[in-house]
């Protein structure tokens, strides 16, 4: 089991993050747009922004994003990557320590992070950050993460029994994830709606060699279990591949509202 802290868990990492991990269904902004009224005038404050991957999306929607990140690594990443853009910034902070000033952005947003936050803790954070917009209406909390497929393939079922037999952590992590019902207690009656979307990556060995180092419970080059772990994904890729990739399957959940 890995003693490190969530800050400091993908350190290691950084690469294989920026380059193999899975971005957000474009049909997670249309529905934002449709169903909330969430418009390219929205700040939108990116909780636990890692490398940028969700900044990215909003960025590419014409807001302005402040990217909140305690893991240096990552935060020079997300600065090499998206720094550039005028409407991108990023600060050295917590997702329950912000450090941005109090009713400065319409839109808070945690995507894969959430998970690793104290869930509470935020709460009163968050609330400060949101103002009201100018026509009245409140700003919003969005939370929504890319939850792997775990059956419905021999691929996806192959996957699942390779990260039970050689993740270090891997069982303790995956159920740090909340279901629909821990969200809707999370949000409470200030929950506005939830949706779910399909979301894919075609991976060939090399992406999908790097996506699997790119999780924190895969042991790194030098233990044990690293040879024999790529050893098996081989295998599993050459049953399963079809001309030359294999997919890798996603549900996106996303969750809007203000908790109460």
């Amino acid at each position: 089991m890995s003693d490190l802290s969530p800050t400091e868990r993908f350190s290691d990492r950084v690469a294989d993050y920026v380059r193999y991990r899975p971005d957000y269904p474009p049909a997670l902004l249309d529905w934002l747009r449709r169903e909330h009224g969430i418009g390219p005038d929205w700040r939108v404050a990116d909780i636990g922004a890692g490398t940028g991957i969700s900044s990215r999306l909003f960025l590419d929607a014409g807001h302005e994003v402040v990217a909140v990140e305690p893991n240096a690594a990552m935060r020079e990443a997300a600065a090499t990557w998206l720094g550039a853009n005028p409407r991108f910034s990023v600060v050295d902070g917590r997702a329950e320590a912000t450090t941005l000033s109090d009713a400065s952005v319409d839109l808070v947003c945690a995507a894969q992070a959430f998970h690793w936050f104290d869930q509470q803790a935020v709460k009163p954070e968050w609330r400060r950050i949101l103002r009201q917009r100018p026509d009245g209406t409140p700003g919003r909390v969005a939370v929504y993460w890319n939850s792997r497929r775990l059956a419905g393939t021999p691929f996806l079922e192959g996957y699942e029994r390779l990260l039970l037999d050689y993740g270090l952590d891997y069982s303790s992590v995956s159920e740090r994830y909340g279901d629909d019902d821990h969200m809707r207690r999370w949000f409470g009656d200030g929950l506005r709606g939830m949706a779910r979307f399909p979301h894919s990556q075609r991976l060939d060995f090399e992406a999908l060699r790097g996506r699997l180092l790119s999780s924190s419970y895969t042991p790194r080059a030098g233990h044990p279990r690293h040879a024999p772990m790529l050893q098996a994904l081989e295998h599993l890729f050459e049953a399963t591949a079809m001309e030359g990739q294999v997919d890798f399957d996603y549900d996106t959940r996303i969750f809007v509202g203000v908790p109460d």
